[in-house]
């Protein structure tokens, strides 16, 4: 109990100092401050974004019926089609049943029957599901002579094929739906920045929880910057972020870095900076799946709190005597490294001037970066 406290009152001293500044909310930790804004891209993937006042929308949907009803939740595409069943069966019934009062097959039971034993609206109705569902129990029958409802009877079984293939399809879809799949590849809670080979670079994991693994992969970045002006105009810029490795096969967990170079919009971004910027840094991986052959591509983002400075990620992968052991415990888990907190720009200002271009080629990048610190 007095260690659950502890924590609390831990975590609540954290994040106590919370400030309201320019009409944003700045969160400070004992890392410091940083700007907390409206995200544009959710943590599972999902765009922040509300539509409003789309020209045209239901008539959009509509035409598009199949990828609307596979996009809709399985309790109301279970509704729709319970309602389609039962509607068609009313519809027919209806039908059914007027032939039956036309025919005077409910006034005079001595008549020659159009629809044998329908002399009701329930038996009706029984004869269009028993029609549509093919059952036939055999008491219900139609008569020869009576060609209307031999001609409503082939369209009411035309209909109920093209019913069923449409919900096999819909159902099918919806269980190869990609996003049940890419659910099962995540990205690390939190990115981070440090030095790999004398260079500042960001980067982030990416890892496959399934046992079967990934044909191959591409990961993409991008660099989303929010602009709000005094009129509540909002203007967004996009900057491609360029991945070093950014084709893989996907059998272990990757670590996806970007060297923050003279062409990174983060060139110029120190520590300090970090906290005050609102950019979000949206990450994408499309990848086909060895299973199904399907593409599949699941994304999320990360924030200026969520990119750990001086921080890098633990070892995951251990070698055995047969085969490779990842520890999955470890995939969000970093560990701190001397990092100086001045940008990449800075950095190799420093850099330069420490060692001469002619030295750099004889000093190993460790030593670089002790002449640094």
């Amino acid at each position: 109990m007095n260690s659950s406290t502890a924590q609390s009152s831990t975590i609540q001293h954290k994040y106590s100092n919370i400030q309201h500044c320019n009409n944003d909310l700045s969160i400070c930790t004992d890392d410091g401050c940083y700007s907390k804004k409206r995200r544009y891209v959710r943590k599972d993937g999902s765009c922040n974004m509300v539509f409003r006042h789309v020209p045209g929308e239901w008539l959009l949907y509509v035409t598009d019926i199949f990828t609307t009803l596979v996009e809709i939740r399985w309790r109301v595409m279970f509704l729709t089609f319970a309602l389609s069943y039962i509607l068609s069966w009313l519809f027919f019934g209806i039908l059914f049943w007027i032939i039956a009062l036309a025919n005077g097959d409910v006034k005079d039971p001595m008549n020659e029957p159009c629809i044998y034993e329908v002399r009701s609206f329930t038996a009706a109705f029984l004869f269009s599901l028993e029609t549509q569902t093919t059952i036939g129990y055999g008491a219900r029958g139609m008569s020869e002579n009576c060609m209307l409802a031999i001609i409503i009877v082939t369209i009411q079984d035309i209909i109920s094929v093209f019913i069923d293939t449409f919900i096999i399809g819909i159902v099918i879809a919806k269980m190869a739906s990609a996003r049940k799949r890419a659910q099962t590849v995540g990205f690390s809670n939190t990115a981070v920045i440090n030095l790999r080979n004398a260079h500042l670079c960001l980067s982030w994991r990416v890892g496959d929880f399934r046992r079967n693994h990934i044909v191959e992969g591409t990961a993409h970045a991008q660099l989303v910057q929010q602009t709000a002006h005094m009129t509540g105009k909002v203007d967004i810029s996009y900057h491609d972020l360029q991945i070093q490795n950014s084709h893989i096969i996907l059998a272990t967990p990757a670590t996806i870095v970007h060297i923050i170079g003279p062409s990174s919009p983060m060139y110029k971004i120190g520590l300090q900076d970090l906290r005050r910027d609102s950019f979000e840094l949206v990450v994408s991986f499309t990848y086909t799946d060895d299973c199904t052959g399907i593409l599949h591509q699941t994304r999320t983002s990360y924030t200026p709190n969520e990119i750990l400075w001086g921080q890098q990620f633990q070892e995951m992968l251990r070698v055995n005597r047969k085969h490779y052991r990842v520890d999955y415990a470890l995939f969000h888990q970093t560990i701190k490294v001397p990092l100086p907190e001045i940008s990449a720009e800075e950095y190799e200002l420093k850099k330069h001037s420490a060692c001469p271009q002619h030295e750099l080629q004889n000093v190993s990048p460790s030593e670089v970066s002790q002449e640094l610190f």
